[in-house]
């Protein structure tokens, strides 16, 4: 086959969990631009509806729907607004979180809180729609994590900054996140899914100048990931140019950790 029809998503039908945020706008982005249907989703309805008609004034085939992760009346709704409208899910992007965690003495009130949206409610997700996909004769996958998922926090980026308080619930999330994608593509054997997860490092966000300094130059190609770097990875493994990945882990941090 063709490599250009290897990486076409024509045809498929594809879901992006936080489909407004800063990676997120990006995935559903790059999925659209190679011609799947995209569906965007947020706790906010408005927001989502709001960056699916950005795409479609594109002339790109996006479409908002609403879920709280953490809810699971929420996420059987979906499940089912999604069997309804499209007949069929071909491939998720699991990119959702929440992070009422703001640093390492943050109140444990709120690592339960965290736990309850970006654990058990992304497992919840993760089950319904994965299940959605073996009823659609298979599909793809593919989790966001982060790099904190598989090292330790580089405090020294963070010197001359305020920042550098960082969440333990983040890692926690991450890391098992990495391993959970393992799990489900040995469990999930014979149904025709991939599970794949990709790790970014840092995104460029209008960081204070000190992080950037610090963090860019340990970075062998001297910057940090723009909005563009994570679309043509996620196109890889989502589409049939990917066939053959399952149960990986990507790091994309511009070899700040080879």
């Amino acid at each position: 086959m063709n490599v250009k029809d290897l990486l076409s998503l024509k045809n498929k039908v594809i879901l992006v969990t936080g489909g407004s945020g800063n990676y997120g706008r990006c995935i559903v982005e790059g999925l659209a631009e190679a011609d799947a249907t995209v569906i965007t989703t947020s706790r906010n309805l408005e927001s989502a509806q709001s960056t699916a008609a950005a795409f479609r004034n594109n002339g790109y085939d996006v479409h908002a729907m609403q879920v709280d992760q953490g809810d699971p009346a929420s996420v059987r709704a979906l499940k089912a607004q999604v069997a309804q409208s499209f007949g069929r899910l071909d491939g998720f992007v699991n990119n959702a979180v929440s992070r009422p965690m703001k640093g390492y003495n943050a109140p444990i009130e709120q690592f339960e809180e965290s736990m309850n949206v970006n654990a058990t409610g992304m497992m919840d997700l993760l089950r319904e729609l994965t299940d959605l996909i073996v009823q659609s004769g298979g599909g793809s996958v593919i989790s966001i994590s982060s790099m904190m998922g598989m090292f330790g926090p580089d405090l020294t980026n963070y010197e001359g900054t305020t920042m550098g308080d960082l969440p333990p619930d983040y890692f926690f999330h991450n890391a098992g996140l990495i391993n959970l994608t393992r799990y489900m593509a040995q469990m999930l054997g014979g149904k025709n899914v991939r599970f794949n997860c990709i790790s970014p490092g840092g995104l460029f966000n209008n960081q204070p100048q000190a992080f950037l300094d610090n963090y860019c130059k340990k970075v062998p190609l001297r910057r940090m990931a723009n909005r563009d770097d994570i679309k043509g990875l996620v196109v890889l493994l989502a589409s049939d140019a990917g066939a053959y990945i399952n149960g990986e882990n990507i790091l994309m941090d511009g070899g700040l950790n080879a």
